[in-house]
């Protein structure tokens, strides 16, 4: 990816946007130093990184540059740059939401080297490119290692999952079910078996399915984004998502009962999609990106003598930004912020 994107250095990760907390799901980059630069990563500069929280506000799959969140003469200021950017000889990257949550995003991240310059359009257009088909491995990766889970043992595997999921072959005939989708169906509410096809009581969502399981035959490049999820409604009025994966290509057709198997069926009931803390925040206030920088630089870090260097800004600059957000919030004190802070998180 990195050698197609034109990029030095790539990542999955998730990243808490309350406590800064980073997951590394995987890294690739220089082979003589990147264990380090992943090591140091996780434990310090994650909490550093100052395109956090700015970067949540973004749409998924959306590409996302560092002049988009941060300017550059503030980036190249702050402690996250000059300790653990530079010394990589990395100067710029790219971004994208695969997932956002309440509280955290799942990240994929390409870097520049400097040597190559800036991001370009070339590779904007090209992580753009790629960044459905990631986001479509790291969905089906949640559910399932295709590395380590055998098909002798994958209904063992998925019968343990909460979500209903069902096998289809490009017809729509139902080659397995995993234990909650046979409640599923035998509630017959949204999903029904008509003849050992996959159906849906809304008539527009059953057409869906079974035109999206034949297009799977074909594999990513038929199914394309509309094959990541489609709405259904039940006959109670509940609403659900089903999200179709397909089996044919590469790996993915281990993960077939047989091999006319075409495609993964996850179906779960919808659930609203709540604002993360700080674009609730943002929104709730109207703070500015930098205010909103401070402010969660503050709760992390502490005072403004501290603040000032990490940010790369003047200890003037963070003043100001504090007596703008302790106005914005109806707040007196940094312990305030860090209650108001709490408050939308849902933590005690």
């Amino acid at each position: 990816m990195c050698g197609y994107i034109g990029a030095a250095s790539a990542s999955l990760h998730s990243q808490d946007s309350i406590s800064r907390a980073t997951d590394a799901l995987f890294w690739w980059g220089d082979p003589v130093s990147a264990p380090h630069y992943f090591k140091t990563y996780l434990e310090t500069y994650g909490k550093l990184n100052p395109i956090f929280p700015g970067v949540i506000f973004f749409e998924v799959e959306q590409p996302v540059a560092v002049p988009d969140v941060i300017s550059c003469e503030e980036f190249v200021r702050t402690r996250f740059f000059r300790e653990w950017l530079a010394p990589q000889s990395l100067t710029d990257g790219l971004f994208s939401n695969l997932e956002k949550g309440a509280t955290s995003c799942a990240l994929f991240t390409a870097m520049r080297h400097k040597a190559l310059g800036a991001v370009d359009d070339r590779m904007r257009h090209r992580f753009e490119l790629i960044t459905p088909h990631i986001r479509r491995a790291m969905l089906i990766g949640k559910v399932i290692d295709l590395h380590r889970v055998e098909a002798a043992t994958l209904a063992d595997s998925v019968d343990q999952l909460a979500s209903s999921v069902l096998v289809v072959d490009a017809a729509g005939r139902i080659i397995h079910a995993n234990a909650s989708a046979h409640r599923l169906i035998a509630e017959a509410d949204v999903l029904r078996a008509a003849n050992g096809r996959i159906a849906a009581f809304d008539q527009q969502g059953s057409r869906q399915l079974l035109d999206v399981s034949a297009a799977a035959e074909a594999g990513d490049v038929a199914v394309g984004r509309n094959g990541v999820a489609l709405p259904l409604l039940g006959r109670s009025g509940e609403r659900y998502v089903a999200h179709i994966l397909p089996l044919t290509s590469g790996a993915r057709r281990k993960a077939g009962v047989s091999y006319s198997a075409a495609a993964a069926v996850f179906i779960r009931k919808a659930a609203l999609d709540l604002p993360s803390p700080p674009e609730t925040l943002a929104r709730q206030f109207n703070l500015t990106p930098a205010e909103l920088r401070v402010l969660f630089a503050v709760i992390e870090i502490g005072g403004v003598p501290e603040v000032a260097p990490v940010l790369g800004i003047s200890e003037q600059t963070v003043k100001t930004h504090l007596h703008r957000i302790f106005a914005k919030t109806g707040t007196k004190r940094q312990a305030d912020l860090v209650r108001l802070v709490a408050s939308y998180s849902g933590r005690p």
